[in-house]
């Protein structure tokens, strides 16, 4: 039964939920609403704030990526226009901002990347010289080598825009395919679209995709304890060793990096954290792979000291030579 009674200041007035104007966006922000709804008693309404990500029409790698999506609603946050904001976590900076506390990072969806293909065909059925449309020079880099190691001939393609522009890109027949995540196709309830789910095996995710970061004011003590029941520990110890490793190798998230924690599971008992990177060219002609593993984390402190001890060994292995050649 849930408790009308509300933890946070101001009981009468709705509670202002920060998103970006996409149709994702708002969709996964719907989501939070509801839950905020629930641990609080507090209505939520949305705002729309259109940030630059949302009308450069530039790639990302060439507007710099990091932060695009994120800094109008923080700087939303920091002038009181708007309560709390809701974020993929995969868009947002490493460094905290001042003023502002991740307030919880909830249950993560699927991190998988998937694939949009004409005809339902999966990625190893695509023809010779398919052409293969992403934002993304990090999926570049592990689809290119890859098909390189696998005798596979396809072409990526740069591409942006939302889902409906992207999957638009393979019913007009302009592309063979496109590849998205997992996790936003599900929050459109749209997961029947994908022709093929990608291997982590395959296809590394970006640190901290189909993960949801909920923000808002360091002052707002009150609010953000009551966000903080929305909190997955385990969520937040594989992201935050995601995230370290992003910030230990300097690369921003338009960076050709690959990052996924997951807990090994021995039996019923949850004992080890593993960790995967990858950095690599985005014509996959080279790549730095690499994992380690250690104890489930007691503290965000433990889980980033994971990441950044893979960082240090991919590094040692010339991953910053790598991330130096992101031409698209």
């Amino acid at each position: 039964m849930t408790d009308n009674s509300s933890p946070v200041t101001g009981a009468d007035k709705p509670l202002r939920l920060g998103t970006r104007r996409s149709k994702l966006a708002m969709a996964q922000s719907g989501m939070v609403a509801e839950a905020v709804r629930e641990v609080t008693g507090r209505a939520v309404e949305l705002v729309e704030v259109t940030t630059y990500g949302d009308i450069s029409r530039e790639h990302l790698a060439q507007i710099g990526g990091t932060g695009v999506f994120v800094a109008a609603l923080r700087d939303a946050l920091l002038r009181g226009e708007v309560d709390f904001a809701v974020h993929s976590l995969k868009d947002l900076p490493t460094a905290q901002p001042e003023g502002l506390v991740l307030a919880a990072v909830p249950v993560r969806e699927d991190p998988r990347d998937v694939l949009v293909a004409r005809d339902g065909l999966t990625f190893e059925q695509l023809p010779a010289g398919a052409r293969v449309g992403t934002g993304s020079p990090r999926r570049m880099a592990q689809l290119n080598a890859y098909a390189r190691s696998h005798g596979l001939d396809i072409e990526t393609v740069p591409i942006r825009g939302n889902v409906d522009t992207r999957i638009g890109f393979v019913r007009s027949g302009e592309l063979d395919a496109v590849v998205l995540a997992a996790a936003g196709l599900s929050r459109l309830g749209r997961s029947g679209e994908a022709t093929d789910f990608l291997s982590v095996d395959t296809v590394l995710p970006a640190p901290g995709q189909g993960a949801l970061a909920i923000e808002c004011a360091e002052t707002s003590a009150d609010l953000a304890a009551a966000l903080a029941e929305l909190d997955d520990p385990y969520t937040r110890a594989a992201v935050t060793a995601e995230r370290a490793l992003l910030a230990a190798l300097e690369a921003g998230c338009s960076a050709p990096v690959g990052a996924l924690a997951d807990l090994l599971v021995d039996g019923q008992a949850v004992n080890e954290l593993r960790l995967r990177g990858v950095v690599g060219t985005p014509d996959g002609s080279s790549l730095v792979q690499l994992s380690t593993t250690g104890p489930v984390p007691t503290s965000q402190d433990d889980a980033a000291a994971l990441g950044r001890e893979l960082a240090a060994e991919m590094l040692a292995k010339g991953a910053a030579g790598l991330m130096g050649e992101r031409a698209l």
